[in-house]
Parts: C-alpha cells; sequence; structure tokens
C-alpha cells in the first residue's frame, strides 16, 4: 500500500511532463506554465481530474464544486461529475446575468473584481474551490470569501499547480489546500 505522499508523488511524475513552460509570457520575465498539453491528453487529463478529486472524496460530500475563471472551468467542471456535485462558476466583473456578490482582490499590478450569483448555493452547501494555479492565493482567497457570503461552507481548495515561493497557501491557512504540482 502507497501512502498519502507516495500516491501524490505516482501523480506528480505521470502528469508533470505535460506541463510546458512559456518564458515571457505574458509579459517579459514571467515563466508560465501552459497546461495545454495536458488536457488535450485523455490519460493525462483523467489522472488530474482523479487526483483532484480524491482527497475531497475522503473528507465527506461535497455539493458544490466551484471553478475560478477562466482556466479553472476546465478542471472544477470534470471534478464535478467525478464527485457527482454541481458545478458553480467565478466569473470576472460584469459576466454573470443576475444578482451577484462582488469580491474585490489584490493583484501584483492592481485589484480586480470576482462574481458569484446570490442563489448559487443552498444554505450549509459543502464547496469545493477548483482552479489551475495557486500563485499569491488572492482569487482563492477572494472565492471563499464569496462562498461564505452566499451562506455555504468552504470544504477545500484543489489545484493543479502551486507557486510555493508565492505564499498562497497562507491567505488560505485553515482550509484543506491540495496541489498536485508543486514549484
Amino acid at each position: 500500500m502507497t501512502s498519502g505522499a507516495e500516491a501524490l508523488a505516482e501523480v506528480a511524475a505521470r502528469i508533470a511532463p505535460y506541463i510546458r513552460d512559456v518564458q515571457d509570457y505574458p509579459t517579459p520575465g514571467i515563466l508560465f506554465k501552459d497546461i495545454t498539453p495536458l488536457l488535450a491528453d485523455a490519460d493525462a487529463f483523467a489522472t488530474t481530474v482523479v487526483a483532484l478529486s480524491e482527497p475531497f472524496e475522503a473528507l465527506g460530500h461535497v455539493d458544490i464544486v466551484v471553478g475560478i475563471e477562466a482556466r479553472g472551468f476546465i478542471l472544477a467542471a470534470p471534478v464535478a461529475h467525478h464527485l457527482h456535485a454541481g458545478f458553480v462558476p467565478v466569473r470576472k466583473a460584469g459576466k454573470l446575468p443576475g444578482a451577484t456578490y462582488d469580491e474585490s482582490y489584490t493583484l501584483e499590478y492592481g485589484t480586480a473584481v470576482i462574481q458569484l450569483h446570490k442563489d448559487a448555493f443552498a444554505a450549509g452547501a459543502r464547496v469545493l474551490i477548483v482552479d489551475d494555479v495557486l500563485a499569491t492565493g488572492g482569487t482563492a482567497a477572494a472565492t471563499a470569501r464569496l462562498i461564505e457570503r452566499a451562506g455555504a461552507t468552504v470544504a477545500g481548495v484543489a489545484v493543479l499547480l502551486e507557486l510555493s515561493f508565492l505564499g498562497g497557501r497562507e491567505t488560505l491557512k485553515g482550509v484543506p489546500t491540495h496541489a498536485l504540482l508543486t514549484f
């Protein structure tokens, strides 16, 4: 039997070759982690979906999986399907019809606003946040605040990649956070 750490290391070894580094994108000095090769490979993508889901299957029922615009949608929807949960998008300002909660957060170069429908969850719903990358943690923390404002409970955060040198995990203290690959 393998330990959780050994199993995660096996998953990381299987999917890491499908993450492509793109130098100076989108601006000079940035090393962008391109996940499109992973998404294009059926086996690597399926491995990713299962591995993002597994820790939260063990914690108990997840009612809703939230995907953060835009690449978070790609991962969150199949995770929701795998967990037999619903899917709810968290979008950039102005992209959702109807009444929304808005949450502002800080980026390296300014501020941004994300939104969630006010009626997205039943009271007390257990919600898993899924995104592609955990960097500074600003977007994930803002999403967690939106979920709580909507009357739900954050069950955890699952990401494909964590850029640990940016300290994002510290902004999510107390929230179970699961990353498949850490750089």
